[in-house]
């Protein structure tokens, strides 16, 4: 971390030391700007089949592609994909290939710069708060890349 500070003074920047986590997860189409979160417990099979699950029940009438990396829970043997969600995984190291990596830089841009957090709760409520503030029109322009139109 870098801050400006006048000359033969030291900088202090405060940071919290402590390790505890919450994970996001997230899906959003990239056509009409729709989106769905969900901060979990664990990123692990688990949570990711409540993700899939949630998605699917909020999207009951749709059939859901969904971009995923290789994280050993998207591939798992005990992933239960549900009948309207169909997964596809990207190249290794290809961030750029998945609409959701757009929205979590997004996400830190608007929520995240130069704070430091006394708690993990704050910490999610913050998340939280960022998310309610991306409108359809914003994931649309973030995330709709022309080769995903020329896709669909």
């Amino acid at each position: 971390k870098y801050c400006w500070c006048t000359k033969d003074v030291r900088a202090e920047v405060p940071c919290h030391h402590i390790r505890e986590y919450k994970y996001a997860y997230g899906a959003v189409e990239p056509q009409t700007g729709e989106n769905f979160f969900l901060v979990m417990p664990y990123c692990d099979t688990n949570n990711m089949n409540v993700f899939l699950e949630e998605l699917s029940k909020e999207y009951k009438e749709d059939i859901i592609l969904l971009v995923c990396d290789g994280a050993i829970w998207h591939k798992s043997k005990t992933l239960k994909i549900p009948q309207n969600i169909k997964i596809t995984h990207i190249p290794p190291y290809t961030p750029e290939m998945n609409p959701i990596e757009q929205i979590w830089k997004q996400i830190r841009q608007m929520g995240f710069k130069n704070e430091v957090f006394r708690t993990l709760n704050e910490v999610v409520d913050r998340l939280c708060d960022t998310i309610n503030l991306l409108t359809k029109d914003m994931v649309k322009s973030i995330t709709r890349r022309e080769w995903i139109k020329s896709i669909f």
